[in-house]
């Protein structure tokens, strides 16, 4: 596969490739590309907010069930503020922050 794009302000472009246990016949171009294009989807969407936003490779817990007990929590953060009207997700965790009283009816309305 073939990408490009920007990164530090310099244009690049880049020829990457893969390997997958699809049959030949079920491996075309079409759905190789779908398939990777999904795999960046949940990463973009899912993983980089957990990462980034809610600062999980940070996170200094390391001992015994915590650290998964905290993924828990972040997971249900993520699908809590997909309800959510907002550009962004640091963004609607900041206006909760700031509005406790929303941050409660989050948490307590019917989904």
């Amino acid at each position: 596969m073939r990408r490009w794009g920007i990164r530090k302000g310099k244009a690049y472009e880049e020829v990457v490739h893969g390997i997958t246990s699809l049959p030949p016949e079920k491996a075309d171009a079409k759905r190789l590309l779908g398939l990777v294009r999904e795999h960046w989807r949940i990463e973009n969407r899912l993983h980089y907010v957990r990462d980034v936003t809610l600062g999980e490779d940070a996170c200094p817990v390391r001992r015994g069930s915590a650290p998964q007990v905290l993924a828990a929590l972040r997971n249900v953060g993520v699908h809590l503020l997909a309800q959510v009207d907002a550009d962004n997700h640091a963004r609607a965790i900041r206006r909760r922050a700031a509005r406790f009283h929303e941050a409660i009816d989050l948490l307590t309305s019917p989904v």
